[in-house]
């Protein structure tokens, strides 16, 4: 049972394959309804898995797979990933793939969340990728827009850019989904723009993606409950 799990919520299996995967969420239980599934895991059951989790446990489900590529693959690829019916899909924020993201999902439930720039990445990343200047929130706000302007059902984007995003006429009853999330005191691991998970909720954030802090904790289940407990009084 899952119905009392706030979804706002989700947590990242980021592990090895799908047994391992369905371990993490059976120590969880019922404090966690929804789940993210990377493309990490594709080639270790990751499809399989969150196929397992929706329909044998109820739970909802994030492919979380950053497609890009020219339009037709794209739309051929989330065509194929639609007939499973999952919560959320995201490709790369880039006008062209969205829109063709959008024809792929079309008469399906699954949403298209639109990547921005990724919450791994500082300025000097982006230099070393020959992204134009300028400030990385002002570059996440222009690339949420345009992606939402092309259709994206809502964007990802790190909790620090959230609040400005959620002030965009282009952002109205459209999801703001953060990774970057870390509870006060955990490790940033390969984060460098992150917020704690209140902090994102106040900021805007329609759900918050947590990984390692809860599937790496001695306790799964009571790491999860206390981030519900945070959230729940924002």
């Amino acid at each position: 049972m899952t119905a009392n799990a706030d979804d706002r919520l989700i947590v990242a299996v980021d592990v090895p394959n799908a047994l391992e995967g369905l371990g993490v969420a059976e120590r969880i239980g019922d404090a966690v309804s929804f789940y993210k599934i990377g493309l990490g895991m594709l080639t270790g059951g990751g499809l399989a898995l969150a196929n397992e989790l929706k329909d044998e446990y109820g739970k909802r489900i994030f492919l979380d797979m950053k497609l890009f590529d020219i339009g037709a693959t794209v739309e051929a690829a989330v065509r194929g990933l639609a007939q499973f019916n999952h919560d959320f899909l995201t490709v790369h924020g880039d006008p062209h793939v969205v829109r063709a993201a959008m024809e792929g999902a079309a008469g399906s439930d699954m949403k298209i969340l639109a990547v921005t720039i990724l919450t791994s990445l500082d300025r000097a990343d982006l230099d070393a990728c020959l992204i134009k200047n300028g400030d990385i929130p002002d570059l996440v706000v222009e690339r949420a827009a345009r992606a939402l302007s092309a259709g994206a059902d809502g964007v990802i984007a790190s909790p620090q850019e959230a609040a400005m995003i959620r002030a965009l006429p282009e952002a109205e009853n459209k999801l703001i989904v953060t990774p970057g999330v870390r509870p006060a005191g955990a490790d940033k691991g390969d984060q460098k723009r992150i917020a704690t998970p209140g902090q994102a909720i106040a900021d805007g954030a329609d759900h918050i993606v947590v990984g390692r802090p809860v599937w790496r904790a001695a306790n799964p289940r009571d790491a999860a409950l206390a981030i519900q407990a945070e959230i729940a009084k924002t």
